[in-house]
């Protein structure tokens, strides 16, 4: 089934925040902080991947991530589905279920062997693709994905993620300048908002959350 009829963008974000803390998908630690990829120290962290095991909200925010597409992008937009290795591509599966198109996924660097492919599927020269992911933080890994799906002669002019940081400068424009619209479900500011509404954390650890927030860059740990 196709959704077209859910609740508003900003309801949409409040209710995804809500469902990411109550699956444990979100970390907040103010005496511990998280190191991410980057090496840089946060008390946030986030793992959209736990959604797979939980089937009411997967299947929720599957709808919403797919009505958030068409009411953002347009209803016939695309002509493919590609999920970026490996967390996209089950949601990228789902997505495409739900908007009855084909599914493809972009590997991070090409085989190796075989035919050495970064694209598994069928992706053909003309189509429009949309890249779906879990997340998005500085928009850096989707601009790989984006020229690897270009390369084969089709077009990517949007990525849609289930959770966007929102706190670093410049991410939207990077992509837009690019090319790239980008469609998100969630920002840490959302769940913050929810995690104060459910009293879900102590207000010493949402101060500190709140004060990395408003600046990622020069937070450091206390």
């Amino acid at each position: 089934m196709i959704p077209t009829s859910f609740p508003t963008k900003e309801e949409i974000a409040r209710l995804t925040a809500g469902m990411l803390i109550e699956i444990g998908a979100i970390d907040f630690n103010a005496t511990e902080p998280f190191t991410h990829a980057s090496g840089k120290q946060a008390p946030t962290y986030v793992d959209c991947r736990k959604l797979i095991s939980f089937p009411r909200i997967r299947a929720t925010l599957m709808d919403f991530l797919s009505v958030s597409i068409m009411r953002e992008a347009g209803f016939e937009a695309f002509d493919n589905i590609a999920g970026g290795e490996t967390a996209g591509i089950p949601f990228s599966a789902l997505v495409a279920e739900r908007l009855a198109l084909p599914m493809t996924y972009v590997r991070k660097k090409p085989k190796g062997y075989g035919r050495n492919a970064r694209i598994e599927g069928v992706m053909t020269e003309g189509q429009r693709v949309l890249l779906v992911e879990d997340l998005t933080t500085d928009g850096g890994s989707k601009l790989s994905f984006v020229d690897a799906i270009r390369e084969t002669g089709a077009t990517c002019s949007a990525t849609a993620v289930i959770f966007y940081y929102g706190i670093f400068d410049g991410v939207e424009k990077t992509l837009a300048d690019h090319g790239v619209q980008l469609i998100s479900l969630c920002t840490w500011w959302d769940v913050l908002a929810e995690a104060k509404a459910r009293g879900a954390y102590d207000a010493a650890t949402l101060e500190t959350v709140e004060a990395y927030l408003r600046d990622p860059a020069g937070w450091k740990p206390a």
